[in-house]
């Protein structure tokens, strides 16, 4: 096998054809779990600056921020083609026609598409029929980012998500009903879930056909409440070898066909209690990538549990 992973980039620029970069946008937006509707806290792991720690403040227009960003962005990474980056909190938590005013901001000059990032919770028909007619006047693709982050259904609880699997199934299918791509975002060292849980995520995503995954090693802000327990010794993180060998196991079992967006989360060094075990993010990847080879390992090696599988053992 050539390829170890499905690599985003590379997917882009096969796509396109040139360099494709991400431009993030921060709208005054937050999620039913944190405004009452749900609950109040958000998710446990989550600051109070959500998700999106490079980026421009949400009072500033959405044209103002992507015309800044791809300034700066297109010159240092030398882009010609970019993606709107709706990052931060949950972006389809307001009306349809205040999504689609963020939406029509967006329409930039160069752009290859939109990214949006939101709750399996917080999507509509609506919302996705309004998408559909931008998507289809523009000539764009349009990408929804749902965080569902473990499929262990207890863990999700003990973390503060609000939704269950169950959500996260749904919108998968309400949004593929439109012809929109689906990420998932998924963390595989929660304190509460195994080996058995980060292979059936990697199941999961496969079954449901998803296009894009994210994956997140789980990082621990300052004053949150998994910050709390961290400092309390209520929770235990697993060592760094055995994040890799998680991570290993997730692209065994993740069907080839899942572009894999990202590997390890990042984080602001000085708002976190603990980071990628105090290793960057690219000396992770390259360690990761080493022992993928020397393993033999590649994404989908052990994808055989789909399309009948034990009709497939028989030979029938």
């Amino acid at each position: 096998m050539d390829r170890i992973y499905f690599e985003y980039s590379k997917y882009l620029k096969n796509k396109y054809g040139c360099k494709v970069y991400r431009l993030p946008v921060n709208i005054p937006v937050t999620c039913p779990n944190r405004d009452g509707l749900l609950g109040t806290g958000g998710c446990i792991f989550c600051g109070d600056v959500g998700a999106g720690f490079e980026m421009h403040d949400s009072s500033m227009s959405v044209r103002s921020q992507l015309d800044k960003n791809k300034e700066y962005i297109g010159k240092k990474y030398k882009a010609e083609k970019f993606i709107a980056y709706f990052q931060n909190y949950t972006n389809t938590y307001l009306s349809v026609e205040e999504l689609k005013e963020n939406i029509e901001e967006a329409l930039i000059e160069d752009l290859a598409g939109i990214s949006i990032s939101t709750r399996p919770d917080c999507i509509s028909e609506e919302q996705l029929k309004m998408l559909s007619e931008v998507r289809d006047r523009e000539g764009i693709d349009i990408e929804i980012e749902l965080g569902l982050q473990t499929c262990n259904y207890k863990t999700l609880k003990k973390i503060n998500r609000g939704h269950t699997l169950a959500e996260f199934i749904d919108a998968v299918l309400m949004i593929k009903k439109y012809g929109f791509e689906v990420c998932a975002h998924i963390i595989l060292n929660l304190p509460w879930d195994d080996m058995e849980d980060v292979i059936e995520n990697a199941k999961i995503l496969s079954a449901l056909k998803i296009k894009f995954v994210k994956v997140h090693s789980l990082y621990i802000l300052k004053n949150t409440i998994l910050g709390e327990m961290y400092k309390n010794d209520e929770i235990k993180m697993i060592e760094k070898d055995e994040y890799l060998e998680r991570l290993e196991a997730f692209l065994l079992y993740l069907s080839p066909d899942i572009v894999v967006q990202r590997l390890f989360g990042r984080a602001p060094k000085d708002e976190t209690l603990f980071s990628n075990w105090g290793t960057s993010w690219r000396k992770l990847k390259d360690e990761f990538i080493l022992k993928m080879k020397v393993d033999n390992s590649y994404q989908g090696k052990l994808c055989n549990y789909l399309g009948g599988r034990a009709l497939n053992m028989k030979k029938i």
